[in-house]
């Protein structure tokens, strides 16, 4: 399967939104994606696509000075564990430092262990932690920093 990274478009956000709720307990509402792609001037949006033009990752990410923070990252579940989560978070670290970023943080569930695994192979280390981050359970967020952010 070939997975093309693209920016994402206004087209997109119903398929990234549809992703978005398989993906997450809190998922961003349809006009938060919306906003992203088409007012938000620090936003670095991409999907992935299949030769099929069928949207099947996103993420969102904000460029604000040097750092990049990786606001929102889903791969539909269908295509889990098959390097596209890999692919398309390559894509957004590339792309925030050649816009100037030179660290990149997230936030993740503590207990989202295959995501916490996938970010240290990029290098990203626990740097915190944000008690009761998550309104649904109250989950602590676990706070992932990737300093420094290099060409990779």
């Amino acid at each position: 399967m070939n997975v093309t990274i693209r920016k994402m478009a206004a087209e997109d956000v119903p398929a990234v939104s549809a992703i978005d709720r398989m993906s997450f307990t809190l998922p961003w509402p349809e006009s938060a994606f919306r906003y992203e792609v088409t007012d938000n001037r620090v936003a670095r949006c991409f999907v992935g696509e299949t030769d099929e033009k069928r949207i099947i990752a996103a993420v969102v990410s904000w460029v604000i000075i040097d750092e990049l923070h990786i606001a929102t990252i889903a791969t539909h579940p269908d295509f889990r564990r098959r390097g596209v989560g890999k692919g398309i978070l390559t894509e957004a670290l590339q792309d925030g430092y050649k816009a100037g970023a030179r660290r990149a943080f997230l936030e993740v569930r503590e207990s989202n262990q295959a995501a916490q695994a996938m970010y240290r192979k990029f290098g990203f280390e626990v740097t915190g932690r944000r008690p009761k981050y998550y309104k649904d359970n109250g989950e602590d967020a676990i706070l992932m920093t990737l300093d420094p952010l290099e060409m990779i």
